[in-house]
């Protein structure tokens, strides 16, 4: 019998297709496992209504429960909607070395946790605060394309949700 411990580490180092540095476990999308009589059941949350990696997501997420010889489903939970106050550290450094600035500070979504006001966005290549935002949207829904004003490079920055 696997414990749920395996499966909550197995089925949270399926990779974000839109991002694939990121486990669904660094962006937090991976709410828990829990049992219904002899089926587990994997919760997940999606970063946004109607993101379009979540049927990838809930698709390598039953490959793995199958993996592990583990009969179970996927279910999706959009309440409480996600927010970024979910990410790992360390799945925001991986970003950041990846070449996309993360969200920084907290959104406010976190119980007593201050809103931060964010005036400038970090360039995840050379460090700079001295950027411009280009997009509000960017590569994908969830991210916004900036430009460095010190190195000229644009970049995608990981929006707080």
């Amino acid at each position: 019998m696997v414990t749920d411990a395996a499966i909550l580490e197995a089925v949270g180092e399926v990779l974000d297709p839109e991002v694939p540095v990121l486990t669904i476990a660094d962006l937090g999308v991976l709410r828990g496992v829990r049992h219904e009589g002899d089926e587990v059941v994997v919760t997940i949350t999606p970063t946004y209504s109607g993101c379009p990696a979540m049927d990838l997501i809930r698709h390598e997420v039953e490959l793995t429960l199958r993996s592990l010889d583990v009969d179970g489903r996927v279910e999706t939970v959009l309440s409480p909607a996600w927010t970024t106050d979910w990410m790992t550290d360390s799945g925001k450094a991986k970003l950041t070395e990846y070449g996309i600035a993360p969200p920084t500070g907290h959104t406010g979504h976190s119980a007593g946790a201050p809103v931060l006001l964010q005036l400038s966005v970090r360039c995840p290549l050379c460090g700079s605060p001295n950027t411009s935002e280009l997009s509000r949207f960017g590569s994908t829904s969830c991210k916004s394309l900036w430009r460095c004003n010190s190195c000229k490079e644009p970049f995608d920055h990981f929006k707080a949700i």
